[in-house]
C-alpha cells in the first residue's frame, strides 16, 4: 500500500475532496436531524418542552435554511438573557451579535410582532376593566422591554371596551414629550369616553417621576372638562408596572 506522500497529486486531491464532502454531508445530515427532533418535541409537548435557546433556534431556521443555529441562539441568550428579551431587542443591539444579519433580525422581529398581535387580539374590543391583568400583560409586551420611552393611549367607549390603542409619542432613553391637548383631541376624534395612558421606563424602574405625575394631572383636568375620564396611567418596564390609580395618584 502506498503512503500518502507517494500517491499521485490527482489521487491526493481526490482524497481531500472526498473527505471534505463527507464531512459537509455529515454536518448537513446532523443538522437536519436536530431540526427534525426540535420540531417533533414542539408539536408533541408544546413550547414548554423547549429551552429558550431552542425556541430561538427554531425562529432562526427561517433565516438559516441549512447549518447549525444553536451557537447563534446561545449567543443571543448570553447577550440579552432570554427568548423574550432577544426578540424584543432593538435592531442596533441585535446587529452587535456576531453572525446575526438582516435575515436573522427579520426572523426575530416576525416573532415579536406575532406575539404583540396575539396580545392585542386578547384585549381589543373587550371590556378593559374586567380584564385588567390581561391588559397589563399586553402593555408590558408592547413596550415594557423597549430601550426608548414610548407613550401610548388606550381609548375606551362608554362600556369601557377598548376601541383603539395608539402610540402618541416616542422619545429618548429617559424622556418622551407629551402634549395633553393632543391626547384629548384624539379622544374626541375617536368618540372615546375614557382613556388609559401607558408609557415605559427603559431604566427598569417603573416608579412614576414628578414629571409623570404633573403631566397626568394636566391631562386629567383637560379631559374632565370635556366629559372624558382618565381611568389610569400605567408605567411599565421589563421588571414590573405601576398604576397611578392603585397608588392613589388619580
Amino acid at each position: 500500500m502506498k503512503c500518502l506522500p507517494c500517491l499521485p497529486r490527482a489521487g491526493l486531491a481526490h482524497l481531500i475532496t472526498c473527505d471534505a464532502m463527507g464531512t459537509a454531508t455529515t454536518d448537513i445530515t446532523s443538522s437536519a436531524g436536530h431540526r427534525k427532533r426540535l420540531r417533533e418535541r414542539l408539536l408533541k409537548s408544546g413550547g414548554d418542552a423547549l429551552h429558550d435557546y431552542e425556541l430561538l433556534e427554531m425562529v432562526l431556521f427561517a433565516a438559516m435554511p441549512r447549518g447549525d443555529a444553536k451557537p447563534l441562539a446561545k449567543r443571543l441568550i448570553d447577550r440579552f438573557g432570554g427568548f423574550a428579551a432577544s426578540i424584543a431587542a432593538d435592531q442596533q443591539a441585535l446587529r452587535s451579535v456576531d453572525g446575526l444579519g438582516d435575515a436573522g433580525i427579520a426572523a426575530l422581529k416576525v416573532a415579536e410582532v406575532a406575539a404583540q398581535r396575539l396580545g392585542r387580539e386578547s384585549v381589543i374590543d373587550k371590556p378593559v376593566l374586567s380584564n385588567w391583568d390581561r391588559l397589563i400583560d399586553y402593555c408590558r409586551m408592547q413596550i415594557g422591554r423597549s430601550t426608548r420611552e414610548h407613550f401610548r393611549v388606550l381609548f375606551l367607549n362608554r362600556r369601557n371596551v377598548l376601541v383603539a390603542d395608539e402610540e402618541q409619542q416616542r422619545g429618548t432613553v429617559d424622556h418622551t414629550p407629551v402634549y395633553p391637548r393632543e391626547v384629548v383631541k384624539r379622544a374626541l376624534e375617536l368618540g372615546a369616553s375614557a382613556i388609559i395612558m401607558v408609557h415605559n421606563h427603559p431604566s427598569g424602574d417603573p416608579e412614576p417621576s414628578r414629571g409623570d405625575i404633573d403631566m397626568t394631572h394636566e391631562v386629567r383636568d383637560i379631559a374632565s372638562r370635556l366629559d372624558i375620564a382618565l381611568h389610569d396611567h400605567i408605567v411599565v418596564s421589563a421588571t414590573g408596572h405601576r398604576s397611578f390609580k392603585s397608588m392613589g395618584l388619580l
